[in-house]
């Protein structure tokens, strides 16, 4: 192939007491163009000006990756990355790059990397299978590490669930939110965010929305991150009154997702209004979850 046209969608991670091991897909999209030529890299939307032109960006880590992983030469080739995505947010943005890049690449080798191959590479790359994972799968995943590979299992979504999403005008630098977790954690805790992780995964899998309130609650990293990030809790709790059904800090945040099946007007606005008074500027979306992850839109 000369030219493929790849999209790639939005994640959340941790969902709360997931902590890099849970994840889901959205429907916002970045796309990406890439076709042999001349190298050069394009940056359109989101991370206009600020994201790496050159072979540090990570579409272009992930491009490489997968012809290395078929054995091929990497030839010269242009990329045009159309952005929707936010950077810095807590959205996956960056394993939106890692998944088109690989998808791309390994189109464009004319290869046939499967799904735990790509999984692998692109967790490799991420460090952990949160984001990465539904990125590449879509729907709600669950990754593990068993010592020599990754394994994923996925998680079904109920069809009602939507998100409303409230995205700070803020950036949060991943390594170093994650530089002010602990190494180790009390016991407590850790029991606290097994029971309530497993609890995701059954509401998740009934549609029990109500056991979402618990479900959806955190001692491993929110309160730390919050820190950071006050308005948290009160975006938390403004959406909860609002009528959500849980709520959590989307990855390494600042974006605050809200899991709902109605009231979306209502919560968004609880959010927002919660935001204008912790002088917090940002902007409310409501997304749908998507059962589909990167693929190939269009290949000549």
């Amino acid at each position: 192939m000369n030219r493929v046209r790849v999209l790639a969608p939005a994640t959340t991670a941790n969902m709360g007491p997931g902590f890099d091991c849970i994840g889901m897909a959205f429907e916002m999209w970045n796309e990406l163009i890439v076709e042999r030529g001349d190298f050069h890299v394009e940056i359109q939307g989101e991370g206009a000006g600020t994201l790496p032109e050159d072979s540090r960006n990570l579409i272009v880590t992930g491009v490489e990756a997968a012809f290395h992983a078929l054995g091929e030469d990497v030839p010269p080739l242009k990329y045009l990355c159309k952005n929707n995505i936010p950077q810095g947010r807590g959205l996956g943005s960056s394993s939106a790059a890692i998944a088109a890049g690989l998808i791309a690449g390994s189109a464009l080798a004319d290869g046939d990397l499967g799904d735990e191959q790509l999984v692998t590479l692109a967790a490799d790359l991420e460090g952990h299978p949160d984001n990465v994972a539904p990125a590449l799968y879509g729907g709600c995943t669950i990754g593990v590490h068993d010592g020599d590979r990754w394994v994923i299992d996925r998680v079904p979504v109920p069809e009602d669930l939507t998100a409303v999403v409230f995205i700070p005008e803020l950036y949060t630098n991943t390594h170093e939110s994650r530089a002010r977790l602990p190494v180790r954690i009390p016991r407590s805790d850790a029991v606290y965010n097994i029971g309530r992780a497993a609890m995701l995964v059954s509401a998740m899998h009934k549609g029990e929305f109500g056991l979402l309130k618990h479900a959806t609650q955190d001692r491993l990293h929110q309160p730390l991150r919050g820190q950071a990030f006050p308005a948290l809790p009160r975006l938390i709790k403004a959406a909860m009154n609002g009528g959500a059904h849980g709520a959590f800090l989307s990855g390494a945040g600042p974006t605050v997702m809200a899991l709902t099946t109605g009231r979306e007007v209502t919560i968004s606005y609880e959010m927002t209004e919660a935001a204008r008074i912790s002088e917090v500027p940002g902007r409310s979306v409501v997304l749908k979850p998507t059962l589909r992850g990167a693929y190939v839109a269009e290949a000549e």
